[in-house]
């Protein structure tokens, strides 16, 4: 393998140096600068931002392997000797790899180092995408409509992972829907302001605002069946400039995440009528504005793929490493790839919290007990442990690259 403490301070330094969606333009340098050195023919600027590096070992299939770039605006809490102290675009916002797109870069960068010095071990092409803005849902459509599949060849696999808090070491891969679809909704309610000592002369957004957010709680634990796995959750309520002051409006932000189209539809229907309906009960004075943003269809593993990848990881790792996770409610843009290119999907879940945590543990609920109570993904505080994460997430994708690039017999 890439030597691991070369590897490990370049992860230490993408996670020092984060970047928000589409100004990845530090780490798409240096990736594309190793990509270089290794002997890739590389691409910059694809969905503005992405990085596109291709090698080929004589005919075969196509296999791609991608690994998203950008971060998000957190102040980091970690206390790491590496954490980050840099801002966005502006002074006030911070910036942190709350999500370990930084492990995913230096991953998939020591796949490709192992995979170029190796060209024995695989025949066909490389497709390795290095993707700007997943967190914001956009960045897979842009490489796809800046000609990802047109300019560069199309593959027959798209291949991925993704850090999160289980145990180093370990692998989650689930056939069929893996990651939830995502629907974030902008709701505007409009009221009437006034001065506080007189809220009789007003219509109060607050308190309708207040008053929905709790109506809305109410989709997935009375409307739903507790078979139709859905998230409703209200990140952002914004109102108001002072304390004597009713505003003339409050502005919510609204996370939906299903895995089923039927139950999207029941949900955001049940969003809508909600909230409409409290704006009614409050006599507003004008309807509620209810605005879709980026929204990103679930993640659908492909069964034969995850069969082919299972035995591949088996090989690797030995047995007993790859576990079914479950439904994962975070959301991912991987998938737009796969259906743009008409190609199988393969995403997994790369353990990274110290495996130490987990070492009395006896039954899978103490598992969960202790994954649930550390920092999750989005947490100021989210950190993988450098090894055996690394090493684990290197080997993973060589080894998925090589299940569908052997050689012939």
């Amino acid at each position: 393998m890439t030597e691991v403490a070369e590897l490990a301070d370049l992860y230490k330094d993408l996670h020092a140096h984060p970047e928000l969606a589409f100004a990845e333009h530090r780490t798409a340098a240096l990736v594309a600068a190793r990509l270089r050195d290794l002997g890739y023919q590389v691409t910059e600027g694809v969905g503005r931002t992405g990085v596109v590096g291709v090698m080929k070992h004589g005919d075969g299939p196509v296999a791609l392997l991608r690994a998203d770039m950008d971060a998000l605006p957190v102040r980091e809490q970690t206390g790491l000797p590496y954490a980050s102290t840099v801002s966005g675009h502006d002074p006030e916002t911070p910036v942190m790899h709350a999500c370990g797109h930084d492990m995913h870069v230096a991953c998939l960068l020591g796949a490709a180092a192992e995979l170029a010095a190796d060209p024995g071990s695989w025949c066909g092409t490389l497709l390795l995408v290095f993707q700007p803005a997943e967190e914001t849902g956009e960045g897979a459509r842009a490489m796809i409509d800046d000609g990802l599949f047109d300019r560069f060849a199309a593959p027959g696999v798209v291949l991925g992972q993704h850090v999160s808090p289980i145990p180093a070491g370990l692998l989650g891969l689930r056939a069929g829907p893996a990651f939830a679809g995502s629907d974030p909704l902008r709701v505007v309610l409009h009221g009437r302001g006034a001065h506080g000592s007189q809220p009789e002369t007003s219509v109060d957004p607050i308190v309708m605002a207040a008053a929905t957010v709790l109506r809305l709680q109410t989709i997935v634990s009375r409307e739903l069946a507790p078979a139709d796995h859905a998230v409703v959750t209200v990140g952002a309520l914004r109102a108001g400039t002072a304390a004597n002051i009713i505003p003339d409006e409050a502005e919510l932000l609204l996370s939906v995440r299903t895995y089923d189209e039927r139950v999207r539809e029941k949900t955001l229907a049940a969003i809508e009528r909600i909230v409409r309906g409290e704006a009614v009960t409050a006599g507003a004075p004008a309807g509620p504005e209810i605005t879709a943003m980026v929204s990103t269809p679930p993640v659908v593993n492909d069964p034969a793929a995850c069969a082919r990848l299972t035995e591949a990881f088996s090989t690797c790792f030995g047995p007993g490493l790859v576990l079914d996770p479950g439904l994962v409610s975070g959301s991912e843009d991987v998938g737009l790839l796969a259906s743009a290119a008409g190609a199988p999907c393969a995403y997994w879940l790369l353990g990274g919290a110290d495996p130490a945590l987990f070492a009395n543990v006896t039954s899978i609920e103490e598992a969960r007990a202790i994954v649930n109570g550390l920092p999750s993904n989005h947490s100021p505080r989210f950190a993988p442990v450098i090894e055996p994460t690394l090493r684990t997430g290197v080997t993973a994708l060589t080894c998925a690259a090589r299940a569908w690039l052997a050689p012939p017999a």
